[in-house]
C-alpha cells in the first residue's frame, strides 16, 4: 500500500512542531581536556573519556587506582607493567 505525500487530516506537508526537540550548539568537553563542537539537544556535555584519551584508541594502558591498590598489588608482586607472552619455538 502506498501512502499519500499529503495527511488525510490536515492537508499539509509540514511536521509537527511540537513533538521534535530543539538543537543548540554545544560544547562537548572531556576530562583529559579535549572539546568538541556540535549540535545536540543538550547543552555543554562533560565526559569522563572520549576517543582522545581512550585506552583502545590511544594504544596506551592506564590503571586507576582507587585507595592505593596498584601499589599495594606492585609491592607484593612485583611490577605492574603487562608483559607480552613469548612464542614457543618450533622445531
Amino acid at each position: 500500500m502506498i501512502r499519500p505525500a499529503v495527511s488525510p487530516k490536515n492537508g499539509s506537508k509540514n511536521m509537527k512542531t511540537e513533538t521534535h526537540p530543539t538543537k543548540v550548539a554545544t560544547v562537548i568537553s572531556c576530562q583529559c581536556g579535549a572539546t568538541y563542537r556540535t549540535h545536540s539537544t543538550r547543552e555543554n556535555l562533560r565526559l569522563g573519556i572520549c576517543a582522545a584519551c581512550h585506552p583502545f584508541f590511544t594504544g596506551e594502558q592506564k590503571f586507576v587506582d582507587t585507595a592505593g591498590r596498584v601499589e599495594r598489588f606492585a609491592s607484593r608482586y612485583g611490577s605492574v607493567r603487562a608483559t607480552r607472552a613469548t612464542k614457543p619455538v618450533r622445531k
